[in-house]
């Protein structure tokens, strides 16, 4: 059996997650969700972009950046650093939905979620 070009080659990566670590407990103002508290401790947020995954993650990286997105409140914090980026082929509700932890934040990385994520922030246990 002979495989066609677009199979034999590996998937490009379409979702990411971001290890992030809170170092004290935070309370801070993330858009329109209001005012937030997180418990001090480790926390893993999921995102996608079909083009650019590589610019969106190091833009998440940067301190210092316009705050559009829920998780950019969250890693300009004081006390807040982003301790590993994770690349993935698997879809970003798929892969939010396989990681286990607590929904801290209803609502945070999820406005245009359809399938039912409740939050795309994760606290770890």
């Amino acid at each position: 059996m002979e495989l066609s070009e677009p199979a034999c080659r590996p998937a490009r990566p379409v979702s990411y997650q971001l290890l992030i670590e809170v170092a004290r407990p935070l309370r801070r103002r993330i858009g329109r969700l209001g005012m937030v508290e997180l418990a001090a401790g480790r926390y893993v947020y999921t995102g996608s972009a079909t083009r650019g995954l590589d610019r969106r993650i190091a833009r998440h990286l940067r301190r210092r950046k316009p705050l559009h997105w829920h998780i950019d409140y969250l890693t300009t914090a004081p006390g807040v650093r982003v301790l590993e980026v994770l690349r993935s082929t698997v879809p970003e509700c798929h892969l939010n939905q396989a990681t286990a932890g607590d929904l801290p934040v209803p609502g945070f990385g999820a406005s245009d979620c359809r399938a039912g994520c409740g939050s795309h922030l994760r606290r770890l246990r």
